[in-house]
């Protein structure tokens, strides 16, 4: 078994809000990887909570290390109690019920062998290598599948100058057409503080004998074959056999640096955190 993971902050300077996390637990019975990334509040910073994202992550991330070398349960199971440890560790200055609480997209998988269990929530990923060669990515596509309206106020706000009075005023508004949206019907999920979110997951199962490797990723990785266009799904896993992870976010960090105005390649941040892991079975 090959294991390699790298993971980097957006912004010198500014704390990196993922967390990778890899169990081989004692009894020797396969292993679990899991990828968090931290849903980072607008620049007000009004949370409705005394604790910052990285906080989070960390109180999430160690939960459900913890669940997934125990082995009880399915993942989604894990997702929900460790979402509920981590909501007891809040304290009363904290209002959970507020849309901006702390909270992060997840990328899980988990396999012995007979196995390989996944979860996906938000706009993390998994890719999966079959024995036949074929890469699959494993994604929650509601983000991408948000009403016409959403869309078109995203498109008008990237479309306005950098920097413009104009271009933060639509971007608020357009902060909080989507944060009407977030862990709601008809919207999409990220992981806060109610455990219920685990049944939103795309979660499932394969045969051990059909996985060859896999790879969990945040958004920031992703950017290589979903924003840059640098590469279609197996292209990117190649990178991480070949080069490893921290290639593939270089290549990344010179894509965005070529386009520091965001204008060939529109994007939210210049630069995002990135986090890669690579499993090889």
């Amino acid at each position: 078994m090959r294991v390699d993971v790298h993971g980097e902050g957006g912004t010198a300077g500014v704390a990196n809000e993922d967390l990778a996390g890899v169990v081989v637990p004692a009894g020797g019975l396969g292993g679990a990887v899991v990828v968090l990334d931290g849903v980072t509040p607008p620049r007000d910073g009004v949370t409705g909570c005394v604790h910052d994202v990285p906080w989070f992550t960390a109180r999430l991330g160690g939960a459900l290390q913890e669940l997934l070398a125990a082995r009880a349960g399915s993942l989604r199971e894990a997702l929900a109690d460790a979402v509920a440890r981590t909501a007891a560790a809040h304290g009363p200055g904290c209002d959970l019920g507020h849309v901006r609480t702390p909270q992060a997209t997840v990328a899980m998988a988990r396999w012995d062998d007979d196995r390989v269990e996944y979860l996906v929530l938000s706009d993390a990923a998994l890719l999966v290598e079959g024995a036949d060669g074929e890469v699959s990515p494993v994604l929650d596509r509601r983000l991408d599948q948000l009403p016409d309206r959403i869309r078109k106020q995203r498109a008008a706000v990237r479309a306005l100058p950098e920097g413009s009075p104009e271009r933060e005023a639509a971007g608020r508004e357009y902060a909080r057409a989507v944060e009407a949206l977030r862990n709601a019907d008809g919207g999409f999920y990220t992981a806060a503080a109610d455990p219920r979110v685990a049944a939103k997951a795309v979660a499932g199962v394969l045969p051990r004998s059909e996985v060859t490797a896999f790879a969990a990723l945040t958004d920031g990785a992703t950017r290589y074959t979903e924003v840059f266009r640098l590469g279609d799904w197996a292209e990117l896993l190649a990178v991480l056999r070949k080069e490893g992870p921290a290639q593939l976010i270089a290549r990344v960090r010179a894509a965005e640096n070529a386009d520091p105005d965001r204008t060939a390649h529109p994007r939210g941040k210049t630069h995002d955190d990135a986090t890669a892991v690579y499993v090889e079975l």
